[in-house]
């Protein structure tokens, strides 16, 4: 079954690679937007599915334009997973982060319109929907709350900040050349990897099951598998009724909570034992992503899959 071709950008990464994999599996060409197709690390990206080129992987960095439209040509659609995320101290936030992700946004849905794309998945997160003060606190949060920018630039939240001003420029522009987008906000994506390279949610992960020196705030988190958000991502692509923001957030629970459930299943693991605990009730809902039809799977089941990973790869004694 041939499917059509489509774009994924930043293929090479934690969601990606397993949007990728879910793509091709379902019939899809991919065109994959990578900063080097030779390199060690996007390797995985042509063990995914046979035959291989059904796959194709392009040199394109979300701030060139050229290369992105090179990469786009022939797609009926395309899906912006690709964002700058930050693994140390920002120096200037403003060109290292936030101008780099709205450019890029840009870049990628101006791309689209020029070559007549389809439609456009744009990933973008639940930090662009979770910080704001002047939402009820007894009310559960929905596509219709946004984050206050300000509330980010207070706390130098630059990740989140970016996230929020990209998602509001996509909106904008969509708005004004009426590009067919939707964008899909998810919460802390957990899973096992595709990738040879360790996200900062793997990390969360394992200095959990080690049991770092320091107390973490016991706060409540939301959480999805990445395989259950790159199901969410082909489903809002293929649902012609899907239209807007979906919150992608099944699981809301403590960090207590995950300690336990972990514990229940490996308990020969250290842990994190120390916690502080912290006033917080946000609560968040994915009914309109449910309404399509989203299945997902229960949390026990992502973080087991999870430190199976850990454990067929060593990432346990390496970190």
């Amino acid at each position: 079954m041939d499917a059509g071709r489509v774009c994924v950008t930043g293929a090479g990464g934690f969601v990606a690679s397993w949007l990728v994999k879910l793509l091709l599996s379902n019939g899809y060409k991919v065109n994959g937007t990578v900063r080097n197709p030779g390199d060690e690390k996007n390797a995985h990206l042509k063990e995914l599915h046979m035959p291989s080129e059904n796959l194709l992987l392009c040199k394109a960095d979300l701030l060139d334009y050229e290369a992105l439209l090179s990469a786009v040509q022939g797609c009926e659609g395309l899906f912006h997973v690709a964002c700058p995320v930050p693994y140390h101290e920002l120096l200037d936030p403003e060109s290292e982060v936030i101008a780099p992700a709205i450019t890029g946004t840009l870049n990628v849905l101006k791309a689209c319109s020029e070559v007549g794309v389809r439609r456009v998945v744009v990933v973008s997160s639940v930090m662009s929907v979770m910080k704001n003060p002047k939402w009820p606190k007894d009310e559960v949060m929905d596509e219709s709350c946004w984050t206050d920018e300000e509330y980010y630039r207070n706390i130098k939240g630059w990740y989140g900040l970016a996230k929020t001003l990209a998602e509001r420029a996509a909106w904008e522009y969509a708005g004004k050349t009426g590009l067919n987008m939707v964008t899909v906000c998810p919460a802390m994506v957990l899973g096992p990897l595709l990738q040879p390279t360790v996200n900062a949610t793997s990390l969360f992960l394992l200095d959990i099951i080690k049991g770092p020196p320091k107390p973490l705030p016991n706060r409540f988190l939301h959480f999805v598998d990445a395989r259950d958000l790159a199901d969410a991502l082909l489903l809002v692509y293929e649902k012609p009724q899907s239209s807007g923001r979906y919150i992608c957030a099944p699981h809301r629970c403590d960090i207590r909570k995950v300690v336990n459930l972990m514990k229940n299943m490996y308990p020969h693991y250290k842990y994190l034992e120390n916690f502080t605990e912290v006033d917080q009730d946000l609560v968040m809902s994915s009914a309109k992503l449910n309404s399509l039809g989203w299945k997902y799977r229960t949390l026990e089941e992502t973080l087991a899959d999870t430190i199976e990973y850990f454990r067929e790869t060593n990432l346990l004694q390496k970190y």
